[in-house]
C-alpha cells in the first residue's frame, strides 16, 4: 500500500495531491494578439471546492478537485465508486488517502 501511494506523490504538478484532480496539471503555451508578438503564458486547472456524500463513510467529505472530476465522479455514481475505480496514478495523494478510508 505504501508503494502505490509513493507512486501517486511522484507527480510533477505537486498541486494536484492536495485534492481530486483527475489528472489535469498546469500547461503552458502562448498569447498571440494581431501583431503576432508572442508572450509566454500558463493555465490552471479548474478547481472548486466541494462537499461531496460518502455512502460507505456516512458523511460529507469535503474535498478540492477538478470540474474534470467532478464530472466523472457524477458519471460513476458517486465518490465511493470514483475512488474504488479510478487508478491510482490519477487519484494522487489525497485520493488514495480516501480511498484507503473508504476501503477500511
Amino acid at each position: 500500500s505504501s508503494k502505490v501511494l509513493w507512486d501517486a506523490v511522484s507527480q510533477p504538478f505537486k498541486r494536484s495531491q492536495t485534492g481530486l484532480f483527475q489528472g489535469k496539471m498546469k500547461q503552458y503555451g502562448n498569447n498571440v494578439p494581431f501583431s503576432k508578438k508572442k508572450t509566454r503564458r500558463s493555465w490552471l486547472p479548474n478547481v472548486q471546492h466541494k462537499r461531496l456524500p460518502s455512502e460507505i463513510l456516512d458523511s460529507l467529505i469535503r474535498v478540492k478537485l477538478t470540474t474534470r472530476a467532478l464530472r466523472t465522479i457524477k458519471k460513476k455514481g458517486g465518490l465511493d465508486t470514483y475512488l474504488k475505480t479510478t487508478s491510482s496514478d490519477i487519484l494522487g495523494d489525497t485520493g488514495m488517502r480516501l480511498r484507503l478510508r473508504v476501503l477500511e
